[in-house]
């Protein structure tokens, strides 16, 4: 027989963690047993004995959140973006530190995980490299966790085979109209009404171009990747970045 692991979710009052709640509650191999919202404190009380937590709140609020899941004595599962490599180290020694794991995952959406890494695969072989990332308006954060993470495994892959600069020849851009760069990889964010979420990655050379896009029409999309990050993240590493690495890619 199946063990039932045991799941608490951070954020339950938002629309993703309800959407989190519902998932868990309909699978067979596990059972929520705390659901905690704005205020509610993290303790081994209050997680009422979880092995995994996930964590779904807001970028200002997430790495105290997730210090505090592993300090109680559960995993953490973090679905909510702005980490950047300095708050990955602090919380990488935290879980050192408490012997319990984080997976955080710039996206759960499989296709949107997919994307990022053919991406990365790709972006040795092209000469231009840009991304462009459309949400609806009510995103917080600019660019999208899941850009930033595509832009920089990309960018780290250019460096690594020695890929010269993409060519741009502007000089003058006072508005920004160019977007932001990780190295030479290009981003551009639009926020526009009835928008859910939608990555598109543009590589080019000479006379071709190779298009490689996800768009997520409901929070629904998310919820295969995040059981599957509960599933694996006891037995992944203490810090763990990227829903690729537990998904077996063979890559």
């Amino acid at each position: 027989m199946t063990d039932i692991l045991k799941v608490a979710v951070i954020g339950a009052g938002g629309r993703m963690g309800q959407t989190c709640c519902d998932a868990i509650e309909n699978c067979t191999d596990m059972q929520l047993v705390a659901r905690l919202g704005r205020g509610d404190e993290i303790t081994a009380q209050t997680l009422r004995g979880a092995q995994v937590a996930v964590e779904f709140t807001i970028p200002n609020a997430s790495f105290a959140n997730t210090e505090a899941i592993l300090r109680a004595g559960a995993h953490a599962v973090v679905g909510t973006s702005g980490w950047d490599e300095d708050a990955q180290a602090k919380i990488q020694e935290v879980a050192r530190e408490t012997g319990r794991n984080v997976l955080i995952a710039p996206n759960f959406a499989l296709s949107a995980v997919l994307v990022m890494v053919f991406s990365r695969l790709a972006a040795p072989f092209f000469t231009s490299a840009e991304i462009v990332e459309t949400h609806h308006p009510n995103k917080l954060d600019a660019p999208s966790g899941t850009a930033l993470a595509t832009a920089q495994q990309m960018a780290a892959a250019r460096k690594q085979a020695d890929i010269p600069p993409a060519p741009d020849a502007t000089t003058t851009d006072p508005e920004g109209a160019r977007g932001m760069k990780v190295g030479d990889v290009g981003i551009h964010s639009l926020r526009i009404l009835g928008a859910n979420a939608h990555q598109e990655v543009i590589l080019g050379n000479q006379g071709e171009q190779l298009r490689l896009g996800t768009d997520c029409f409901d929070r629904s999309s998310f919820m295969p990747g995040m059981l599957l990050a509960v599933r694996k993240v006891a037995a992944a590493a203490p810090l763990t970045v990227g829903l690729d690495k537990v998904m077996d890619l063979g890559i």
